[in-house]
């Protein structure tokens, strides 16, 4: 029997020079995005909506919403509710 299995490598590279946009990013959904949110203001994190309005999330066209915060090295990751 297959199995598919779903993998992400994220490997350090101390001499590699990375040009942070938030036009390549990590994004994952969740059906509790607003408890997502509540638990970022809890921890104190700043996320922003695509705009980079601080603290504020974004609809898209297509009625998603979604936000964007940076992990501690500054990588964009994306949350959205498309689940």
């Amino acid at each position: 029997m297959l199995t598919k299995t779903a993998q992400i490598h994220i490997i350090p590279r101390p001499d590699f020079e990375i040009k942070i946009n938030k036009a390549v990013h990590f994004a994952l959904a969740t059906q509790y995005l607003n408890s997502f949110i509540n638990h970022l203001d809890d921890l104190n994190i700043q996320y922003s909506d695509w705009k980079d309005t601080p603290n504020k999330d974004y609809m898209r066209n297509d009625g998603i919403n979604q936000i964007y915060f940076q992990d501690p090295d500054g990588y964009w990751i994306e949350v959205n509710n498309d689940c």
